[in-house]
């Protein structure tokens, strides 16, 4: 069964990365792949006695899958929810012209300047909101301000990899570091001492690559205004609004402790009612002010399909213990040595943030977390293993488009093609992170010699 289901995820994924040559759409793929590993996983098991027996019969088994699907199922809605909230908000503003507020305030034509203010931009809001949000936001300034599609295609690739650096050194700006911070296993002011470096060279390396590479001006798109003409001050009461409600979502996370994508749909809530008295009491005969109602009609909703499909399939690998036998082997490499110091766990870190290109970070990360409690049999709080952990997971999803929550937003947004950005930005996003994962390392190894490892058995 695991040779199957493994089979099938890769030739899954190959069919997803072909998606033009083949000429079906990677949404059809992903809800295939979603829907026939698990009813593979399924029939498998019920013609095994032995497992069945594991479970007190057929009907046990069946409540056990039943079980299994619907909390998976529950864990996938709440990141397609919080999607959805996030580029309804985002629609909302771009709808109001909100964005204009900002973007006329960025005067440089200059593509090598540009990509700098962004990529910088990127990387400090991603900290503050998260980086599926930010790369939301993100692509919708790119819009407004780059015309050509292909051209905005290298800006958004950098969005990526700077929204994805941008979430890994902050305690919210990542889900696997949430998953970290809320488990205990780093704390706020040492997250962000220990991985903020790294992280930004992270940024900074394929920046400085990328940018070398681009020359000239870029054109400005014209605006579009579809025959709606909106006030200054309803442009900034919803952009400010919109933006207040993004960065409020992990605020109501740390008050309430409830899931984000809560936050995000009261969010959306509060500037729904907002939008709905600005519509009614300042439309023009013939030309009605946008509400979310309009809004919605034209979101995105293959993107969410795909992320619905493609997280599916992930948890079926996790119910199936793939991922869990997967972090098993690393572990073997927990006692390497080099130069008389226990370095494995940099490996087991290096290995698994490359793995969460390919799966989601999140159930390797929650493996990893059931491996090793927190405790003198397994590392203490604040230890490098899970800083690093944090660094490589929260970064490593950026070598493909589709390995991260903010690579499928922007692939979702811009129709990016999944051979183009492997093509043109993956090795830029590899070279970033082994680099920061050499700062990160020779940080612990050179300033702290006789510290770290000696909190590990």
């Amino acid at each position: 069964m695991v040779v199957t289901l493994v089979t099938i995820f890769i030739l899954g994924y190959a069919c997803i990365a072909l998606e033009h040559p083949l000429k079906i759409n990677k949404t059809a793929t992903a809800l295939l792949l979603g829907c026939i590993t698990w009813a593979i996983f399924n029939m498998f098991n019920m013609a095994s006695p032995e497992i069945l027996g594991q479970y007190g019969g057929l009907e046990g088994y069946r409540s056990f899958v039943s079980t299994s699907l619907v909390e998976n199922l529950g864990e996938t809605a709440e990141i397609v929810f919080f999607l959805l909230g996030a580029m309804t908000i985002v629609t909302l503003i771009e709808d109001y012209q909100g964005f204009t507020v900002i973007t006329d305030h960025i005067t440089t034509t200059n593509k090598k300047k540009l990509l700098w203010v962004l990529s910088i931009l990127t990387f400090f809001l991603s900290a503050l909101l998260d980086n599926m949000t930010t790369a939301i936001v993100m692509v919708a300034l790119l819009r407004k301000l780059i015309a050509d599609r292909k051209e905005r295609w290298f800006f958004a690739g950098m969005v990526i990899l700077a929204a994805n650096a941008g979430g890994a050194w902050s305690p919210i700006g990542d889900v696997t570091t949430i998953m970290l911070w809320i488990k205990g296993q780093v704390t706020t002011v040492n997250i962000i001492v220990k991985t903020l470096l790294p992280s930004l060279v992270c940024m900074i390396v394929p920046l400085v690559i990328l940018g070398s590479t681009l020359k000239g001006d870029i054109e400005r798109p014209e605006e579009s205004r579809s025959g709606i003409e909106v006030a200054s001050w309803m442009r900034k009461l919803v952009l400010i609004m919109g933006v207040c409600g993004l960065i409020f979502v992990p605020v109501f996370k740390t008050i309430t402790h409830l899931p984000p994508y809560l936050g995000m749909l009261l969010s959306l809530s509060v500037l729904w009612v907002t939008t709905e008295i600005l519509s009614r009491r300042h439309s023009k005969e013939g030309h009605r002010l946008p509400t979310a109602v309009s809004t919605l009609e034209h979101v995105d909703v293959p993107t969410i399909l795909f992320f619905l499909g493609i997280l599916m399939a992930v948890s079926c690998l996790k119910v199936a213990g793939i991922l869990g036998s997967l972090a098993m082997g690393l572990d073997s490499m927990r006692g390497i040595e080099a130069g008389g110091e226990t370095v494995g766990f940099f490996l087991i870190d290096l290995i698994i943030g490359i793995l969460s290109s390919i799966v989601d970070n999140v159930p390797l990360v929650a493996a990893v977390q059931g491996m090793y409690p927190m405790s003198p049999e397994g590392f203490i709080a604040n230890h490098p293993f899970w800083e690093f952990l944090a660094y490589c997971a929260g970064t490593g999803g950026s070598l493909l488009i589709i390995g991260s929550a903010a690579g499928v937003a922007v692939m979702g947004m811009e129709k990016i093609d999944f051979i183009w950005y492997l093509k043109k930005i993956s090795w830029l996003a590899l070279v970033g992170y082994l680099a920061g994962a050499v700062v990160f390392i020779g940080m612990n190894l050179l300033l702290e010699p006789f510290e770290w490892w000696s909190t590990m058995v």
